[in-house]
């Protein structure tokens, strides 16, 4: 067993926590408790903030447990800022064991947090069952039935990355968990698909060499490149045409057409550069596109005498 200084051993554990990846989680996340917002539910800063502690620690643990069972393959990868894992299980030569501890004591914090959070009435058991699938998925993916290795890991963090993250916030908002919801965010899980596409694609000689069957190690490249084509066109053409069926304020879903020339550029150089950062960057500026966008439909429907309701689409 590798003994490390206590300051080295838990600067791994928080490289191996993928804070930026968290950050990310409670954009998304704020990106529900908004959208919940305008749809009849409240902007309670105690309620948001008991369901962001409750969360942390949960999506901790999966990202701990995937660098558990990734150990292998994040030892042989060309690692990028966006994939390959952290890395710091590799770098500090600590047994994965460490990394299977961590995601086990993050799951209790994590599972003592949503009790705390429910019994002060703070996370309903809507939004209990959510964060449920959010675990059982998460660590599905990576041990268990071990998802990635049955071809579903890209469905399976779209899924729960660009639907149920949002969708657990609209449940702390008390917003309506219904049809509209989740069409709602269908568009960006879209996208959500696209990146993973793209973050995959770094690692699929690892992947392949250590049984992981995700698409990149499954199809061709000429594959690929159009079925990120063809997941980008069809998001941003969701983004376009849900707003005239009433299914996304005007404000959101075109305002997302923002970063249309972002998501081509990304589609362009998906497989032609190993970096999937065009993909990562399209993603998170959709993400922070409809937090604003959806925080000025809030404040357009408590003064609509200064919006215009058909210019914002309230």
């Amino acid at each position: 067993m590798v003994r490390l200084p206590g300051r080295e051993r838990l600067f791994a554990w928080w490289k191996m926590s993928r804070p930026s990846q968290l950050l990310l989680i409670l954009l998304v996340y704020a990106v529900g408790v908004v959208a919940g917002t305008s749809r009849g539910g409240s902007l309670h800063l105690t309620r948001t903030t008991l369901g962001a502690v409750a969360l942390v620690p949960l999506a901790a643990s999966v990202h701990y447990v995937n660098e558990y069972a990734d150990v292998e393959t994040d030892a042989i990868t060309e690692r990028t800022r966006f994939s390959g894992g952290s890395g710091a299980l590799v770098r500090t030569g600590l047994p994965a064991e460490t990394a299977l501890r961590a995601a086990v004591i993050a799951l209790a914090v994590g599972t003592v947090a949503t009790w705390g959070a429910s019994s002060v009435g703070a996370v309903t058991a809507r939004g209990t069952g959510l964060l449920a699938i959010v675990v059982v998925l998460g660590w599905a993916y990576s041990v268990g039935p071990r998802l990635v290795a049955r071809g579903l890991g890209e469905v399976t963090n779209a899924l729960l990355g660009g639907l149920v993250l949002p969708l657990f916030g609209v449940a702390v908002a008390r917003g309506p968990l219904d049809a509209a919801a989740v069409l709602a965010f269908l568009p960006f899980t879209v996208y959500v698909f696209a990146n993973l596409l793209a973050t995959q694609w770094p690692d699929r000689r690892a992947d392949e060499g250590t049984g992981k069957r995700t698409l990149p190690t499954r199809w061709s490249t000429t594959r690929l490149r159009w079925a990120h084509w063809l997941t980008t066109g069809t998001a941003f053409a969701m983004f376009g045409l849900f707003p005239l069926a009433d299914l996304l304020p005007r404000l959101v879903g075109w305002a997302c057409l923002l970063l249309a020339p972002a998501g081509a550029v990304a589609s362009r150089r998906f497989t032609r550069a190993t970096s999937p950062f065009p993909s990562v960057a399209t993603m998170v500026g959709l993400a922070v596109v409809q937090l604003l966008a959806w925080a000025l439909v809030v404040l357009a429907r408590g003064g609509q005498r200064f919006y215009p309701p058909a210019v914002l689409g309230v």
